[in-house]
């Protein structure tokens, strides 16, 4: 699964051959695990507070399109 991002606390990943909607997984140092939506960036899995993520949320605004490109191309 491809790493697209790694921040001190947590890595970004985009699954392939994943189900809808387009998502990303953070894996946070301790174990734990949210899926966020590309869309509208909203935590819909996981038990990981906003505030614990905000950075990546805002990296992950400002690489909506590359997330969203990454996500359709791994699901063929």
């Amino acid at each position: 699964m491809p790493v697209v991002a790694r921040f001190s606390h947590c890595r970004v990943r985009v699954n392939a051959k994943d189900h809808p909607p387009p998502h990303f997984h953070v894996l946070l140092n301790d174990g734990r695990e949210a899926w966020v939506t590309i869309a509208e960036l909203k935590i819909v899995h996981g038990k990981v507070a906003v505030r614990e993520i905000a950075d990546v949320l805002a990296w992950a605004e400002n690489n909506r399109a590359m997330l969203a490109t990454t996500f359709e191309e791994l699901q063929r």
